[in-house]
């Protein structure tokens, strides 16, 4: 199974281990979801990696940070449930499962799964739906958007889109959902590793919000901002996200 299908095959597999969990603890409160929830799809995770690539270092929101992946030419990137809050949530289908690979300083190959959707996007070919002739829909966190999403939102005269995990706002660019995902409110490299890896197979825009590379297996995971756009509203986006009173971090 090459890189690409290995993705495939466990973002869709710890999206059932997570659908399948989530029913079974129906009666438990959403907290309890939503640590089950982050342990179980830590677990098939790490053990299916352990099976198909033991030489391999895994950087996981759900795990102690390993140093040695700093040695390493090939990392996979996973949060295993992005998410939690819309996933202890019956009736929220906008959570995701994350698995991307690093190699040699580039992602190489990524998969979203969106389970409550039953569907995976993923690399090396992904489609990109076409454009929409409205005002550009700028994504945002249906509890605190960022001031950042708002002012683009502004410049551009777009329209707000309310949407839970990372994964899902960026998936919703690739899907034809929204144009534009813009988040500088802190995030770290699993919130957006295989969303940025789905999203240049699709010929989406991706940089950091001042335009910059993103950049992976960091010593320090942090990665506070990015941008995922459609091409053709990248050099806009960008326009007003270099008001530095705005894109300050």
């Amino acid at each position: 199974m090459d890189d690409h299908h290995l993705a495939h095959h466990l973002a869709t597999g710890a999206g059932e281990v997570l659908l399948e969990l989530r029913s079974r603890l129906a009666d438990a409160t959403p907290e309890e979801r939503k640590d089950a929830g982050d342990r179980a799809s830590q677990e098939y995770l790490a053990a299916a990696l352990q099976e198909h690539r033991p030489e391999d270092a895994v950087l996981s929101e759900e795990a102690v940070d390993d140093a040695s992946r700093l040695t390493s030419r090939r990392v996979w990137i996973i949060d295993p449930l992005d998410g939690t809050r819309e996933f202890s949530e019956f009736d929220r289908s906008d959570w995701a499962v994350h698995v991307a690979l690093w190699t040699d300083g580039e992602l190489v190959a990524g998969a979203v799964a969106l389970p409550a959707q039953d569907i995976t996007l993923t690399t090396p070919e992904v489609a990109l739906a076409p454009a929409v002739d409205s005002p550009p829909r700028i994504v945002v966190s249906r509890t605190r958007p960022p001031a950042v999403a708002t002012h683009v939102c502004d410049q551009l005269q777009g329209t707000l889109v309310a949407m839970g995990s990372a994964g899902a706002k960026a998936m919703a660019v690739v899907q034809g959902d929204a144009d534009v995902y813009v988040h500088a409110g802190g995030q770290f490299e699993w919130d957006s590793a295989a969303p940025v890896a789905v999203a240049r197979a699709a010929g989406l825009h991706t940089s950091r919000i001042d335009g910059s590379p993103l950049r992976y297996n960091a010593a320090d995971p942090k990665l506070p901002d990015l941008l995922i756009c459609r091409p053709e509203y990248a050099a806009a986006t960008l326009a007003a996200l270099a008001d530095t009173a705005v894109s300050a971090r």
